[in-house]
């Protein structure tokens, strides 16, 4: 096990080597920014990367306070299932309430890639190439329909 501050260490090693992974990536090249992640322009709507002890997440995640806005952003986002699901030959999960740590319910789609381990360097390169991978096709997917759920 690590010390608080050895995974705080770690995290941040982590975050760095992903960073400079996706620097010298070719289909990332040429990039004014890389990630849109919490800039995507839709109210309540974010993209993002989680790493765990269980694996690498790639996640939209819909956390609107109100939870009637929150469902109908979700169903808008149904409605362009296959759009956002192109490129993605499993398809995403589908998540309407999905209990964050804080116990904060957001709605989330997402991908994963388990059975890797955060804590393992040996595994980096997996998460990496994952998360570079499918949050590129994710955030594509998503801004062909940004502009019909921001209506």
């Amino acid at each position: 096990m690590y010390s608080k501050d050895e995974l705080k260490a770690l995290k941040r090693e982590f975050w760095e080597s992903f960073a400079a992974y996706c620097d010298v990536q070719p289909y990332l090249k040429g990039r004014k920014k890389m990630w849109l992640l919490y800039n995507t322009k839709v109210k309540g709507v974010e993209l993002k990367f989680d790493a765990t002890r269980q694996g690498a997440y790639v996640i939209l995640e819909i956390n609107h306070r109100k939870e009637d806005d929150r469902l109908a952003v979700f169903e808008k986002l149904t409605w362009y299932k296959e759009m956002l699901e192109k490129d993605f030959p499993s398809g995403l999960v589908w998540d309407i309430c999905y209990v964050r740590e804080s116990g904060q319910q957001v709605c989330r789609i997402y991908t994963a890639c388990e059975g890797i381990d955060f804590h393992r360097r040996q595994d980096w390169g997996a998460f990496f190439s994952f998360m570079a991978q499918s949050m590129y096709r994710l955030q594509r997917n998503f801004m062909s329909i940004a502009e019909f759920i921001r209506e």
